[in-house]
């Protein structure tokens, strides 16, 4: 059976076998009356221009044997990618529907309901999955947020505190110019960002209710996570304690881990992008800066080397306070330049000899060893430096006797940041180590944070960077994007999450207790206020 479509392209009319396009059919086949058929599989498909056929195989298109105009090709492209994502689309939400279902289910059956409660929970789970479709179909646009503040600004875009409007939660929205993404081949980036971002769901984690476009920026809509980030937790504290430490590189493991078990390799582990919930919690952002996608990543960056010399492996060591100083006065400028900084990135992975994921790891040893000396062990003047240090670790790896640490620090540090063949990278290994004695693994997220995170209201943002003058209204999109190709670049990028709406409840609940605990804080200061006023009435009156 075969269903009829009209495409936003009005030229083209789709007749297509949903069946076989959910197999993913390399050829989709074009004829001259502007109807796409489905190729039929790996059998192929026809484009036929007169008595004449021609094949377009999406593998290996071959353009120039067309007898089409490159306009039509681009709509052909666009319309194919369309019809895939929809499809799978299908396939994934029917997937999620079905375990949705069986969740509510189980749940039901450990909490021992009765038939006809469970049928007052199925009906309401139903009326959920319905509004859910309704509001999956309703377009999504900035008009549907409040601009309340900029919270980050990077070198693709910026970091907004959002209101939505007919709700009133708070979130955080990562705005990207689609434009500097472009140019910058930066969309690789992008969407790996936004798909590790729907599949991920897990509690180290930072979670992504929205993603929406227009015809000028990429839009994220996330959790706002008051606590901020690790790297500005480190230029306040300058260092942290053992048992600091061990706490937030406990935690950085098993948000590694997770990472992991999914399929995945972060490739960009470091401060910056390790955040910090509202009870000083870790969760893991930013997954789309892949290796090779930044100036920092690629190794032709580093290609003019006579630039460092041999003494750069001793400098400094006998004074790791001025060395300190230096890293926190650049910290913050590097986070927002688009070449970054190579401090955090295993060696393997600028040789390109091909590199497993224990490249995280040696991340993690080398923010470990930050927190504990107050900089990156490879910290340099220029990231050219930096580079040769990281090739050449085993003499540029050093502990200084100033800032004397524990053996099982430095044991641990040494076994991260090592070579690939012998470091430490099984989850098993690393949890067993000498240095996590007494963590209690499996409660560690239940637990009070190592530093605890004040916070004064839902919406405070007093641990990011302040950003005064910044305009907050948002972008003018009355000229559409009219390249076929950009639109075929960013396809598919919409999401809306199911929770983003059924869970808010826990969501207001959470912001209205943060808001309860901050009004209770408030009446006691002011109740001690009136003690103590009372207090010195009193005194001087027993004076006089």
């Amino acid at each position: 059976m075969s269903t009829a479509s009209s495409h936003p392209y009005s030229s083209l009319s789709l007749t297509i076998n949903p069946l076989a396009t959910m197999m993913k059919p390399d050829i989709i086949s074009i004829s001259t009356n502007s109807h796409v058929t489905n190729g039929g599989g790996s059998g192929g498909g026809d484009l036929t221009s007169s008595s004449s056929t021609t094949s377009l195989n999406r593998t290996n298109p071959s353009v120039n044997s067309l007898n089409v105009s490159s306009h039509t090709l681009d709509k052909v492209k666009v319309a194919k990618v369309t019809l895939e994502y929809y499809y799978d689309n299908l396939i994934v939400q029917y997937r999620e529907r079905q375990n949705r279902y069986k969740i509510l289910e189980s749940m039901m059956e450990s909490e021992g309901l009765t038939e006809e409660q469970k049928q007052i929970k199925r009906t309401q789970h139903a009326l959920k999955e319905s509004e859910f479709l309704r509001l999956k179909r309703a377009r999504l646009t900035v008009d549907d947020f409040l601009p309340l503040k900029i919270i980050g600004k990077g070198a693709f875009g910026e970091v907004r505190l959002v209101q939505k409007q007919d709700n009133g939660y708070i979130y955080a929205m990562k705005i990207l110019h689609k434009a500097d993404m472009l140019q910058k081949d930066q969309v690789a980036h992008v969407r790996a960002e936004r798909d590790i971002l729907v599949k991920a769901d897990n509690p180290w984690v930072v979670k992504m209710f929205y993603s929406f476009q227009d015809s000028v920026n990429l839009y994220l809509v996330m959790e706002f996570l008051p606590g901020g980030d690790m790297m500005t937790l480190l230029m306040k504290r300058d260092t942290l304690t053992e048992s600091q430490t061990q706490f937030y590189i406990a935690e950085t493991v098993l948000a590694i881990d997770s990472i992991h078990k999914m399929g995945f390799i972060h490739r960009d582990i470091k401060p910056d992008n390790l955040l910090l919930d509202a009870k000083g919690h870790i969760k893991l952002s930013d997954f789309g800066l892949c290796t090779g996608l930044k100036k920092a990543h690629r190794t032709d960056f580093y290609k003019d080397l006579s630039q460092a010399k041999p003494s750069d492996f001793s400098s400094g060591r006998t004074d790791s306070r001025r060395r300190a100083e230096g890293w926190n006065k650049k910290r913050r400028r590097l986070a927002y330049s688009t070449v970054g900084t190579p401090d955090y990135i295993a060696p393997e992975v600028f040789q390109h000899h091909g590199y497993t994921n224990s490249c995280d790891w040696w991340s993690l040893g080398v923010i470990m060893y930050e927190m504990l000396i107050g900089y990156p062990p490879f910290c340099s003047a220029t990231p050219q430096e930096t580079y040769k240090k990281i090739m050449n670790w085993k003499e540029a790896l050093f502990f200084p006797h100033e800032m004397p640490i524990s053996a099982n620090s430095r044991n641990l540090i040494q076994s991260l940041c090592c070579g690939a063949e012998t470091r430490l990278s099984s989850i098993e290994d690393i949890r067993k180590h000498a240095f996590f004695h007494g963590v209690d693994w499996e409660h560690i997220r239940e637990r009070p944070a190592a530093i605890p995170v004040n916070i004064r209201s839902i919406d405070d943002t007093s641990n990011f960077d302040e950003f005064p003058n910044a305009d907050l209204s948002w972008p003018n999109v009355t000229d559409p994007m009219k390249s076929y190709q950009k639109n075929l670049a960013f396809i598919n990028y919409t999401y809306k999450a199911f929770d983003g709406w059924t869970n808010n409840d826990r969501i207001l609940d959470r912001q209205l207790y943060q808001q309860q605990q901050f009004q209770r804080h408030q009446a006691a200061l002011s109740s001690r206020s009136m003690v103590s006023d009372l207090t010195k009435l009193k005194n001087n009156k027993s004076s006089t």
